[in-house]
């Protein structure tokens, strides 16, 4: 639908979506209580002059059901493409983006949306969610994105419901599609839990046997979507012509140094039809705490006993416990036990049926003798230290093993997004989150590494930034990988297949 033939405001634009500190500027008119932005206000002023060209019809004929899906370019895309995008009784007027920057004031291109949408779809900031659902006339939200607490999750069910709107989870039934080949879905309770490294474990122990590997990642479509619909990765080069940011590199770069080829993007039904043709295993590399997309033969879990009761308290990772064949304890080396026994009581009490797999994640430095004594910058991965919440990673355990005179806080020197990154999460404390989700994070991580009066600097993230940005002094790589301690073990999980 083209809203510029149904609103004259359009034919001038919006200009730019409201930024959530502009959201606070102006109020729903229909409830005084609710604020919403100035781009919003002028959309529905727009809307309601004209309701039934725009927010309630599809041609001449009305559609049944208005949708919004609430998002943040991953389950979001998914679930649409399977469960709406060929329904012709459901419109799903927006998506909203929360979590990942820059993803807001977009479209998801025609091209993706499928023939019922030529316009594509627009991309709104989830701070306007309140008055979209209004001007928009969506009969239902659609909550689509993960590692979230339930309590969130529930307050936002709360202001849909009072705008007068369904709200709606779309369950792996109706979302998960079936594989020709096995597969092997390695998901977590919270982003941070240790999914990689387990993934990267369970790869070797298939490849060691002589099975054609491949893995399929969680969306990170954080480009183009047009050129991200089916993404293959096999070499280096590939990470470079597909322009990837540091967060896909994160998690494409290992697959790739171990020989495996990884595959990722936005349509995951092409993805699966061309991934199976070149595997006797799939292997589903899972994001943040989400559902896998494909229906797994072995549905393997890591619970993280740096956050007990977190497996209880986070959507969708108490689903994934509830759902999982195999849950990986992991981090036993570094947590305490009376954590790791409080993961274990709610396994126990929430699926006694699933095997149960301790594991470590111990930390390897190149030359760790030179941190003693030194003042270190810790550089950690983005997420896990964000919306995963956690308070340190391997930068810090191996700053306090090896001896650092001090871990100095980069917080007094960021700039840019970097410091709009620390506003929005107060709780990250004196590391550096390696938020690289485009040029423009990566420039700013780049000034703020110079900026802080470090003598070391320690990385620990699954890609090694010094490749990627500019280090001005001595770097050390710190890294980690699953080990499983007692049995069962991995490998006896995997000899089902």
């Amino acid at each position: 639908m083209d809203e510029k033939a149904f609103a004259p405001e359009l034919e001038e634009g919006f200009g730019a979506p409201d930024p959530p500190s502009l959201a606070r500027g102006e109020h729903d008119p229909d409830d005084p209580h609710v604020p919403i932005g100035p781009w919003t206000a002028r959309l529905v002023d727009a809307l309601r002059s004209r309701p039934l060209r725009w927010a309630a019809e599809r041609g001449s004929e009305r559609v049944a059901n208005r949708v919004i899906i609430m998002g943040a370019a991953g389950r979001d895309f998914h679930n649409f493409n399977t469960v709406f995008r060929d329904d012709p009784e459901t419109e799903v007027v927006a998506f909203t983006a929360a979590q990942i920057p820059n993803i807001e004031g977009r479209r998801y291109p025609a091209e993706l949306a499928g023939p019922l949408y030529p316009e594509g779809i627009p991309i709104h900031p989830e701070s306007d969610l309140s008055g979209l659902i209004r001007g928009l006339g969506a009969d239902e939200v659609v909550f689509a994105y993960s590692d979230v607490s339930h309590e969130t999750v529930m307050h936002k069910a709360s202001l849909v419901l009072a705008r007068g709107a369904d709200f709606r989870l779309i369950g792996p039934k109706r979302s998960m599609l079936k594989a020709s080949v096995p597969v092997v879905s390695v998901c977590a309770v919270r982003t941070g839990a240790g999914k990689s490294q387990t993934t990267r474990r369970v790869v070797r122990i298939l490849r060691g046997r002589g099975r054609r590997v491949v893995a399929v990642r969680h969306p990170m479509p954080y480009g183009d979507l047009r050129r991200q619909r089916v993404q293959r990765f096999a070499r280096a080069e590939d990470l470079e012509a597909q322009r990837c940011t540091i967060e896909e590199r994160e998690e494409y770069e290992p697959h790739i140094a171990a020989g495996c080829v990884v595959y990722a993007g936005v349509d995951y039904a092409a993805i699966l039809a061309q991934a199976e043709k070149e595997a006797d295993v799939l292997v589903w590399d899972g994001g943040n705490n989400d559902l896998p997309f494909y229906v797994p033969d072995i549905e393997i879990v890591v619970a993280d006993p740096h956050r007990p009761g977190h497996e209880r308290t986070y959507h969708p990772g108490e689903a994934n416990l509830l759902r999982a064949h195999v849950v990986v304890i992991n981090k036993v080396d570094s947590a305490p036990r009376e954590a790791v026994e409080a993961v274990r009581r709610s396994i126990r009490e929430l699926n006694p049926q699933a095997v149960v797999v301790e594991a470590a994640s111990p930390i390897t430095v190149e030359d760790a003798e030179r941190i003693r004594g030194r003042r270190v910058l810790a550089i950690e991965d983005g997420p896990t230290l964000t919306h995963g919440g956690m308070k340190f990673g391997a930068g810090v355990l191996a700053a306090m093993r090896y001896g650092a005179a001090e871990i100095v806080d980069p917080r007094p020197y960021a700039v840019g997004s970097l410091l709009r990154t620390f506003e929005s999460w107060p709780g990250i404390g004196p590391l550096l989150p390696a938020m690289g989700y485009g040029e423009e994070q990566v420039r700013d991580l780049e000034t703020t590494v110079a900026r802080t009066p470090a003598d070391l600097v320690l990385v620990a993230t699954p890609v090694d930034l010094r490749r990627v940005i500019r280090i001005d002094r001595p770097a050390l790589r710190v890294g980690y990988e699953l080990q499983e301690v007692g049995k069962p073990d991995l490998e006896d999980v995997l000899a089902r297949l």
